[in-house]
């Protein structure tokens, strides 16, 4: 199937869409890459989930990746004796060690870490920072606070500290449980949640061993103060507004999107926004006209994917969700303003001569009759590098790794095709990617494309050849003679 689009879309699989005709539906609406969140389902829901969009992805002849989120350590309060109590604005409120089930004035706060961290005028936001806190003085087992922000605390709610880099682990024991299944499941790629430095991410790679890409949520400001460190060592990166919004102030979000965006394409690696895209969809067929905008506005910045959570895992409109995304896609990318800051925002690269063929590949495209720009890549490499270019034509990745063309998917405008054998002749890729072409309706025989290869091939980060070649393999055996 021929998508009408480059950025690629997310979704996200629950009860919702738990079966392979929805998950076949879904593909067949747009849907590119299946998240399963870690956080809810057993392991043994998660197995059927990935054995059934293996089984897509056979019938339906395309590669398709897999993302597994890791839910990430997560920081709650304690439990009150009425299960609950109200704050008001300028109150005392204690948090500590003591696990006497809380009241008006004070609860248990079980982790011992956001002490440690904790100084007089850090921040504490409970319940997705519906209510605020300000630290008066502190100790290893307490914390003393006024209400900035009152209301109803409960049992068990979340705990944001926004303003302090916590001595925590980004895996959990969980976490680390959940990789290994993962892994051993044979997903593509792992999304790590509560980033806070580049060794969390080093970790979480440790443990990968290459089975997975690793892809960092950057949903704290710790994460967005060391985001250089952290895309350095990621395999990409996923813009968690949700937690972001929450440990930010709401207006900040926007600029450091854009910016996080520009930064992921400028390094060549694949960007996705997350979170509340089309919310609203979780119960209505029809988005907002603020959410349709906010879409387009992540597809207008550069985005490589646009994602769905609980639109498509939990929503009563999974298929609906899929399908506006995709035709909001359609729409963005066949505007003219939207090619001309595409253009106006491709920064020359060259640092080598894969650089310089890829971008000379884009150019010779762009300004002749070319209908597809073909690479063959080993580890994925090439087309990322032909990805970061935006070209105006379509990108066809070809491989003999499954794994890499299924990792593939996650980037904007790649084209995802396994060859049955690895090439050892340059005609022989030639006449693949022609096949390539014309089976997945980007060419006929009269039409030409651009080849990028290696040689010696099959070595990764070999990139060395470009050839404007004839669709029809007769042209190409008349004038090829190896």
């Amino acid at each position: 199937m021929r998508r009408h689009r480059n950025v690629k879309i997310v979704a996200t699989l629950g009860p919702a869409s738990n079966d392979y005709d929805m998950i076949r539906a879904l593909f067949e609406a747009g849907a590119d890459v299946f998240r399963m969140n870690m956080s809810h389902g057993t392991h043994d829901e998660q197995r059927e989930r990935h054995a059934l969009v293996r089984q897509v992805e056979k019938d339906m002849e395309r590669p398709i990746a897999i993302l597994a989120d890791l839910q990430g350590p997560k920081l709650r309060c304690g439990v009150f004796a009425a299960g609950a109590a109200d704050i008001e604005e300028g109150q005392d409120f204690r948090f500590d060690l003591d696990k006497t089930p809380g009241e008006g004035h004070r609860v248990c706060l079980p982790h011992p870490e956001i002490f440690a961290a904790l100084k007089s005028g850090s921040t504490l936001l409970v319940n997705d920072g519906k209510l605020r806190l300000k630290v008066k003085d502190c100790g290893p087992d307490f914390a003393n606070c006024i209400v900035e922000v009152g209301g109803t605390i409960s049992d068990r709610k979340g705990v944001n500290v926004p303003d302090v880099v916590l001595p925590l682990a980004a895996l959990s024991d969980k976490d680390r449980a959940d990789l290994e299944f993962a892994c051993q499941l044979g997903v593509d790629w792992l999304a790590l949640s509560f980033v806070q430095r580049a060794a969390d991410v080093e970790e979480a790679r440790e443990l990968a061993q290459g089975r997975a890409a690793i892809l960092s949520k950057i949903e704290k400001p710790a994460a967005v103060d060391a985001f250089d460190a952290i895309l350095e060592v990621s395999d990409g990166i996923m813009v968690a507004r949700g937690d972001l919004g929450v440990e930010l102030p709401v207006h900040a979000v926007p600029p450091i999107q854009k910016r996080l965006i520009q930064l992921c394409r400028r390094a060549g690696k694949p960007v996705i926004v997350a979170t509340q895209m089309l919310e609203s969809m979780i119960e209505s067929p029809m988005p907002t006209r603020a959410e349709v905008s906010d879409v387009a506005n992540a597809i207008y910045d550069g985005t490589d994917a646009v994602m769905l959570s609980a639109e498509s895992a939990a929503g009563q409109y999974p298929i609906e969700a899929v399908a506006t995304m995709n035709a909001v896609a359609i729409e963005v990318e066949h505007d003219q303003t939207y090619l001309d800051m595409v253009d106006a925002s491709r920064v020359a690269t060259r640092s080598g001569v894969a650089d310089g063929i890829v971008a000379a590949a884009r150019e010779i495209a762009e300004t002749t009759d070319i209908k597809a720009i073909c690479c063959f890549t080993q580890s994925g490499t090439t087309a990322l590098l032909t990805s970061r270019e935006r070209p105006r034509v379509p990108i066809i990745a070809l491989t003999p790794l499954r794994g890499t063309a299924r990792r593939l998917c996650l980037s904007w405008g790649t084209n995802c095709f396994v060859t049955p054998d690895e090439v050892l002749r340059f005609k022989a890729a030639v006449v693949s990617a022609a096949r390539a072409a014309r089976s997945a309706g980007f060419a006929t025989e009269t039409d030409q494309i651009v080849v990028t290869a290696g040689v010696p091939f099959n070595v990764p980060g070999t990139t060395n050849i470009l050839r404007v070649a004839p669709c029809d393999e007769r042209q190409i055996f008349a004038t090829d003679q190896e």
